[in-house]
């Protein structure tokens, strides 16, 4: 396992459309997982896409069964990896949230969601998952998703408002734990 460099806003290969898995049970997905989860821990991550570490597929990971020191007050959310993912909103209700992202390091921004979700996809090992979600679970897979579209939150902010360094906002909040 290793710990991968995570890209940062700026980088074209953020905004690319990444390509879908059509091998599973690889050991070559395996490892990108493993990789992943490695990344993802060290950095206090809620989630991250393949994108966010240069690979070009359709992966995405998220939630950590225990609270997320970057979201203290959020729910948790299960530890899930999803490939090839399609999210289907149910109604037209949004939420709006606080967001921030590895590779947009030191700020946070208000951004709408779908307040719920259906998310359709596969494991690792071709095995198919069907969720349907709400609240910060829905905003999170929506924020990993965004990335193989080649979308970072930024993109979504409505209101610049409430757009800025997280250490200005969030005081309380070690701003280092969003680099």
């Amino acid at each position: 396992m290793a710990i991968r460099e995570i890209l940062k806003m700026g980088d074209p290969r953020l905004l690319r459309i990444a390509q879908p898995v059509a091998d599973f049970d690889t050991d070559e997905l395996h490892l990108l997982v493993r990789d992943m989860f490695e990344t993802m821990h060290a950095v206090n991550g809620a989630g991250l896409a393949a994108p966010q570490i240069g690979v070009d597929l359709q992966v995405v990971i998220f939630g950590t069964d225990t609270v997320n020191p970057r979201y203290p007050d959020a729910p948790i959310v299960p530890r899930t990896v999803l490939v090839n993912p399609v999210i289907t909103p149910i109604g037209d209700d949004e939420e709006e949230g606080w967001e921030g992202c590895l590779s947009v390091p030191g700020l946070r921004g208000v951004v709408p969601r779908f307040a719920n979700i259906r998310y359709t996809g596969f494991d690792p090992y071709g095995d198919p998952i069907d969720r349907t979600v709400s609240g910060f679970h829905a905003r999170v897979v929506q924020h990993e998703v965004d990335h193989l579209l080649g979308k970072l939150y930024p993109m979504r902010v409505r209101d610049f408002s409430r757009f800025g360094f997280t250490e200005v906002l969030f005081p309380g909040l070690d701003a280092g734990e969003d680099d």
